[in-house]
């Protein structure tokens, strides 16, 4: 999934269970890679493929920086 530490992980866990938020932000970040990695495996893309798989990866990225703030937030309201 994405670099963190071992305490990390167990907020991960944490919020995957208690957050509604964090649960829709982490599947639709493994749709977009599903999507991603379907994308990839053709030996060639067209332009509009290439502009897809670009729009995809933005899509993906914004869920990643979604989750990487809840955890930073959770992170915060335990200090």
């Amino acid at each position: 999934m994405m670099n963190l530490e071992v305490s990390d992980e167990a907020m991960v866990a944490k919020l995957r269970v208690e957050n509604a938020e964090f649960q829709q932000c982490e599947q639709e970040h493994h749709k977009l890679e599903s999507t991603l990695q379907s994308i990839d495996s053709h030996p060639y893309l067209s332009p509009e493929e290439e502009v897809e798989r670009k729009r995809i990866q933005k899509l993906k990225l914004v869920a990643k920086d979604k989750m990487m703030e809840m955890i930073r937030r959770y992170k915060v309201g335990r200090a």
